[in-house]
């Protein structure tokens, strides 16, 4: 039993709500693997999010004043605290799941619908943590860190999911060498770039 300091309440952990308004159909256990994402996450970094929901494609009045016009279905979008308003995260189930496509791209986006959600609630939960937890953050860093943030969790939420298949296994002495092979690359990539 944890000690309890006095005129002080418990903390206890919340589950965020999945409000689920997508009209077509989701992979099976869509709302457990869900769960499961924001299970790795430690608890501070989802506190003061309400809801995720799940629409089929994102229709917000801001996208309309943006100067850059979107190309695609946006895949996700936070939504901040207003008012009396939680900040929650809307996802697209139309952008992940692309259900409007030819068999083969359907096909595809629900292969890979797994990591596509994880990657995309890393995304909106690191913006979710540096906009209202972290103040030390300039804006203009911003963004930086939150693909950190995202490659860092999906990166590790990838290895523990794959700690058991055979492809980990195999690849995991080969990791080292791929990594510096692809930092090299990298290297190669951005002097040709500055030479150009």
């Amino acid at each position: 039993m944890a000690i309890q300091t006095a005129g002080q309440k418990p903390a206890k952990a919340t589950k965020l709500k999945i409000e689920n308004q997508a009209t077509f159909d989701l992979p099976k256990d869509t709302d457990e693997q869900i769960y499961k994402i924001l299970d790795f996450l430690p608890t501070e970094h989802t506190r003061g999010l309400d809801k995720i929901k799940l629409v089929d494609f994102i229709s917000d009045p801001r996208l309309q004043k943006m100067d850059v016009p979107l190309k695609g279905d946006l895949p996700g979008l936070y939504h901040p605290k207003i008012q009396n308003q939680n900040a929650f995260l809307e996802l697209s189930m139309g952008a992940l799941l692309q259900p409007t496509e030819k068999f083969a791209k359907k096909w595809m986006a629900k292969q890979s619908f797994k990591s596509n959600i994880a990657g995309l609630i890393f995304s909106l939960v690191g913006q979710h943590y540096y906009l209202t937890l972290r103040h030390s953050v300039k804006k203009q860093n911003l963004e930086p860190q939150i693909r950190q943030y995202a490659e860092k969790n999906l990166k590790s939420w990838g290895e523990k999911q794959n700690v058991n298949s055979f492809r980990a296994k195999l690849f995991k002495p080969l990791r080292p060498y791929i990594e510096r092979w692809a930092k090299w690359l990298n290297k190669k990539a951005a002097a040709a770039q500055k030479k150009g």
